[in-house]
């Protein structure tokens, strides 16, 4: 099974093309961007308590003991088949870790990038946009854990 760590995805030209094309449609827009991030958010904290249970030499078992889960329901939320774990799931984990999740500001280049097309229902380039929301797909967290 590959882990959300290992997973890269390389879509094909014309799928750049198609995206751009389709991104100029608001709702399309707004539904792909918001599952984007989504995405994107999901995978950074999951792989961020992976880590930091890692560095704290737990195994799944013995954090799935720790929060009084199913040691099934913690092996598929760290290989990447729980598609939208639930925040009352995470904040259990990270609890268990010693840490919490948080919500912090997005950078103005981010809110920019992000959220502006997001409110606004069309983006003033939408072949940047298109690889804006790929990049946070591909890029790792840069929040310490640990």
């Amino acid at each position: 099974m590959v882990s959300l760590k290992e997973r890269k995805v390389q879509a094909p030209p014309a799928f750049w093309d198609d995206l751009v094309n389709d991104l100029q449609a608001p709702e399309f827009l707004r539904e792909y961007v918001v599952e984007s991030v989504r995405i994107a958010t999901v995978d950074n904290i999951v792989n961020d308590l992976d880590d930091a249970r890692e560095a704290a030499g737990l195994t799944k078992a013995a954090l799935a003991r720790a929060i009084n889960a199913d040691p099934a329901t913690l092996r598929r939320l760290f290989s990447g088949n729980a598609s939208n774990p639930t925040l009352g799931t995470l904040a259990e984990v990270a609890a268990a870790l010693g840490l919490k999740v948080a919500l912090v500001p997005l950078p103005d280049n981010e809110r920019e990038k992000v959220t502006l097309p997001l409110l606004a229902g069309r983006a003033a380039d939408a072949t940047d946009l298109a690889k804006h929301l790929e990049s946070l797909r591909t890029l790792r967290s840069s929040s310490p854990v640990a």
